[in-house]
């Protein structure tokens, strides 16, 4: 079973990512190194897979930038 956006949200949220709102459905959020990323869709959605690649691609980035 796919994560749930929200759980996605709070991988993104601990990882130093800052929301910044949106429109809608959609959530944009900023990392303080400078990456962007937009989350679309209710809190209780499954995520779709592209969406959970993303975030961990980001999750990815955010670390390595602060090492």
């Amino acid at each position: 079973m796919p994560p749930k956006i929200r759980e996605l949200i709070e991988e993104l949220e601990k990882c130093g990512f800052v929301n910044r709102g949106g429109k809608g459905s959609h959530r944009n959020f900023r990392h303080p190194a400078g990456l962007n990323i937009t989350i679309s869709g209710r809190s209780g959605d499954d995520a779709r897979h592209y969406q959970i690649k993303d975030v961990k691609q980001a999750i990815k980035w955010a670390s390595d930038e602060e090492a």
